[in-house]
């Protein structure tokens, strides 16, 4: 391993919170880069990214662990998507960075394609129901960035988070107010298992039970990990996994059970 969290990943949502907002306070870092080890590596090419400071290693700490390197040093290939469009491009660079520009191209259209195929059934659909997408839970925080994109191509409303945009907090008032159809609970970095041991925190909340979701039994957890917190080829899984959540009388890709689970 070349990099590791400096946090207690075993703590409870509100810990973790208080921890990072504590790193990034104190003007410290929350990963560690195993300098030597990577450097016994030696990579031609580094990954990294400047999306995000708490989701994973920066390009800043990556540069700075080869900083010292005497002779060649490896190239740096650093993604920063907001949106769709973003991942796609930075599909691209990272094939051409690695000399297979036609490969690349050929995966993206492949996805690309994919997407609009959803996308397109579900813009003929009468009823696009009420979302809200929770990406963290304690504190309360509403998914942003491609997810409110995802939500619009499978046929739903989102009600929280902004398309391009950082993840905001959700207000629970604002969530009881708004009385969403449907609640999808992904939080960042978690897989359902951990979500689900978070889950007390959320469901134990004032009002939880008159929510309009919860009386429908329209709540579910998805493997924010594996999927929709992750920005890359597997977004379009994501895609598939809302539309069968909005509609799954429509579609169908099998992913329940897997990337995603009813409450």
């Amino acid at each position: 391993m070349c990099t590791g969290p400096q946090l207690d990943l075993h703590a409870p949502s509100v810990e973790l919170d208080r921890q990072v907002k504590s790193l990034l306070q104190n003007a410290l870092s929350i990963y560690r880069v195993d300098a030597g080890n990577l450097r016994e590596l030696q990579p031609d090419i580094i990954l990294t990214q400047y999306r995000c400071e708490v989701c994973a290693v920066s390009l800043a700490e990556v540069e700075q662990a080869v900083s010292a390197w005497v002779g060649s040093k490896p190239r740096l290939v650093s993604l920063a998507p907001d949106s769709l469009a973003d991942v796609w491009e930075d599909m691209i660079r990272v094939a051409e960075a690695l000399g297979a520009e036609k490969q690349g191209a050929e995966v993206v259209n492949e996805l690309r394609g994919r997407v609009e195929s959803i996308a397109a059934k579900a813009r003929t659909l009468a009823h696009r129901p009420s979302f809200a997408c929770i990406e963290w839970i304690e504190p309360l925080m509403a998914a942003g960035n491609w997810v409110p994109e995802l939500v619009d191509l499978a046929g739903g409303l989102n009600l929280f988070g902004e398309a391009g945009k950082h993840s905001p907090w959700l207000n629970w008032e604002a969530l009881c107010e708004h009385d969403p159809e449907v609640i999808v609970v992904s939080p960042c970095g978690f897989d359902m298992n951990r979500t689900r041991n978070e889950l007390p925190a959320l469901t134990g909340r004032p009002g939880w039970e008159g929510l309009r979701a919860v009386k429908t039994r329209r709540v579910c957890l998805a493997d924010g990990n594996q999927y929709l917190n992750r920005p890359g080829p597997r977004l379009v899984e994501s895609l598939e996994i809302l539309a069968e959540i909005l509609h799954p009388e429509v579609f169908r890709f099998g992913h329940e059970g897997g990337g995603w689970a009813r409450l």
